[in-house]
């Protein structure tokens, strides 16, 4: 039987509170939509306000200039992020950082994290134009050359590339997954090309590696860059399943201020039971995906395996999240469809958050694989 654990210490609760506060104080509707028109979708002044919070370092040892604490706090963190939909490379940079921290060098670590705690943004840039969201199945490669190894390939949706000084790059070395890490100052002009996603908060680019030239010392490999790229896709659902759970919360704000402004008939909204009951179904799918985050967090802060309990995160909270969002454009009815109506931003998000490293179809077919595995060819079956 599945276990249902989850720890949620007083240190988390006030790191939620505090995270709440500054969320709604920073990212209100109309800062939202400012920086939707903005190029870099950054905030330098925000950023820097975030780092001198600690957050970018919450999962960093003491030793590298961190605070010694885990993904589980940083998952606090993300949910009120995306309740009020502050867009920053906060998960980037955290997704970097687990890749750093499960498979970089010494050295590496020793030249990269204690920068990121000083506010270098970094991302990681692991997919590519097939779509393919098994991280092990490559298509660009490192050839060895006099000076090095020479990237071949692009990579598709790199979040945050614009404004991120490192870059961890999966590419095939020798036959087997590697990670190169990639200084974005060294990339020639025009590597990274902008591209349009369903989210206009998040900035997202396609990134060409031809011709680009590493040392083998800038390089993850072997079983180090596995266990890199596993807790990168481990981070990304933690922290996508976070948000989205913060994201439904922000739903039902929307809604609820609506339903209890807009008369229709001589009376509110909210007072008709059909839309008082897919409320109470948008409630239900919130706890639900707070309750798989918070038992997928718990595992993970404890080193245990937490694959199941992530990828059930990740299905409940990405579909609760488009039902939400989608629900909130309807009830705003006409004008739900329009621009300027803050439900379609969230919607945005959803469709973001449920496509980011697996859909929830994705999940459940692995998730269907990892819990019932077929019978070996040739065995009885009861």
């Amino acid at each position: 039987m599945l276990g249902t654990e989850i720890h949620y210490s007083d240190e988390q609760a006030m790191l939620a509170d505090s995270a709440l506060a500054f969320c709604r104080e920073h990212s209100p509707t109309q800062a939202v939509r400012r920086q939707l028109l903005s190029e870099s979708g950054f905030d330098a002044e925000l950023w820097s306000a975030m780092v001198a919070l600690g957050w970018l370092g919450m999962a960093i040892p003491e030793a590298l200039g961190g605070s010694g604490l885990t993904l589980a706090e940083a998952a606090v963190i993300a949910e009120p992020m995306g309740r009020h939909l502050l867009a920053t490379p906060f998960a980037s940079t955290q997704l970097a950082t687990q890749g750093l921290l499960a498979g970089a060098s010494q050295a590496q670590q020793t030249v990269w994290l204690p920068r990121i705690c000083q506010g270098l943004v970094a991302s990681v840039a692991l997919f590519e134009a097939d779509g393919d969201w098994d991280l092990t199945v490559l298509g660009c490669r490192a050839q060895r050359s006099a000076d090095g190894w020479v990237l071949q390939g692009r990579k598709t949706l790199v979040a945050d590339a614009g404004v991120a000084a490192l870059l961890l790059v999966s590419v095939a070395l020798d036959g087997a997954p590697a990670i190169a890490l990639v200084a974005t100052a060294n990339l020639p002009p025009g590597a990274l090309q902008r591209e349009t996603v369903i989210d206009e908060t998040r900035r997202s680019f396609d990134l060409k590696l031809d011709g680009l030239c590493l040392p083998a010392e800038a390089f993850i490999r072997g079983a180090p860059a596995i266990a890199a790229l596993n807790a990168i896709r481990n981070g990304a659902w933690l922290l996508a399943s976070a948000e989205a759970a913060g994201g439904i919360a922000g739903v039902l704000d929307v809604v609820l201020e609506y339903l209890n402004t807009r008369v229709a008939f001589g009376r509110k909204i909210g007072s008709y039971q059909a839309l008082k009951h897919t409320c109470a179904d948008i409630l239900i799918g919130l706890e639900r995906s707070r309750s798989h985050v918070a038992h997928a967090a718990t595992l993970i802060a404890s080193g245990r395996d937490a694959e199941v309990a992530l990828r059930m995160a990740k299905a409940e909270s990405g579909d609760s999240f488009c039902f939400a969002g989608d629900r909130a454009v309807q009830f705003h009815g006409g004008f739900g469809f329009t621009y300027d109506c803050d439900a379609q931003l969230y919607l945005r998000r959803a469709l973001w958050l449920q496509a980011w490293f697996g859909d929830a179809t994705h999940q459940r077919q692995r998730l269907a694989d990892a819990l019932w595995p077929l019978p070996q060819a040739g065995l009885a079956t009861a």
